[in-house]
């Protein structure tokens, strides 16, 4: 696998990012890495390990999923989807917000799960699952006004703009891994991989948690590397300044099925870099090619001495 590392990282390296890649075949664990244990920024991919925190509780009985929680506007959260956008008094279950908190990214959603079920819980979630290397630190609310905090601005938009000045990047605390909310591709890829064989919640609660991932909208970063109707793409992105990541499973009509987790930081800090969305896509295929190859049959009596 070694010349397909090569020819991941040189499509990290024409698309102008560093790239941090794990893939693993569900199934049979053959696996195929790149900087696969660094640490790495989450940015909305935390919305993964809330959301099995989530149906974890639900299996339990410790909360509803169906308790219905009222979002006012004065209580939403930046973002450019779902909740977060609208203007009315916002009313509807638990597990809608957490569809929503997947599907579309929604902020505001996830942060109405994530006090539903409260930090100590995702902790105690990635620790029972042995990610040892996976930490959430707080809501999405909590993200953005450190954000706004660390660049002296009041709101993300000025932010944006501001993020070619000198020292700005530098001084965002969400962009380091040690000081925001993170974890390793491998780790995130096994987890992906555990919801795939019922291993990270009960049978049900991971079904609903697969429905989700497959239900995501954007196209554009490891779905683009898999542009066949027969070929399922099911993932969880995560985007901030010069941040763009996602991971997912792919699934092939013969059974194959492939856990991948993809993390990218450009030196660009621009909003649109089509690029760097794309070798997302590129680096996923190329490693689950890897993975599907056969593995070299080794000759009878090969290796033995005398």
């Amino acid at each position: 696998m070694d010349t397909q590392l090569d020819r991941i990282e040189a499509a990290f390296r024409d698309a102008g990012v560093t790239g941090y890649l794990h893939a693993v075949d569900v199934d049979s664990g053959r696996e195929i890495g790149l900087r696969a244990d660094e640490p790495v920024v989450l940015a909305s991919v935390f919305k993964v390990p809330l959301l099995v925190t989530f149906f974890r509780h639900a299996a339990a009985g410790r909360l509803d999923p169906a308790a219905r929680v009222t979002l006012r506007p004065e209580d939403r959260c930046d973002g450019p989807t779902g909740v977060s956008t609208l203007l009315d008094e916002v009313r509807m279950s638990l597990r809608d917000l957490a569809c929503l908190m997947i599907t579309v990214s929604d902020n505001t959603a996830a942060d109405a799960v994530f006090a539903a079920v409260g930090p100590e819980a995702v902790d105690a979630t990635v620790a029972e699952l042995g990610l040892h290397a996976t930490r959430v630190m707080g809501s999405g609310r909590d993200l953005h006004a450190m954000m706004l905090a660390d660049g002296g601005v009041d709101d993300l938009g000025e932010l944006w703009a501001r993020l070619g000045e000198p020292g700005v990047l530098q001084r965002l605390r969400a962009l380091d891994p040690l000081s925001t909310s993170r974890s390793t591709p491998r780790e995130m890829a096994r987890l992906m991989a555990m919801i795939w064989r019922d291993e990270a919640a009960p049978p049900a609660e991971c079904a609903q948690m697969r429905r989700f991932f497959g239900l995501q909208v954007w196209p554009h970063r490891l779905s683009s590397g898999f542009p066949y109707d027969d070929v399922r793409v099911s993932g969880k992105t995560g985007t901030l300044p010069t941040i763009r990541n996602e991971i997912g499973v792919v699934e092939y009509p013969d059974g194959g099925r492939y856990a991948v987790a993809v993390f990218t930081r450009s030196l660009l800090p621009t909003a649109v870099l089509p690029q760097a969305d794309a070798v997302i896509g590129t680096s996923a295929r190329l490693a689950v090619e890897a993975l599907r190859r056969p593995l070299p049959r080794v000759a009878d009596g090969a290796g033995s001495s005398g």
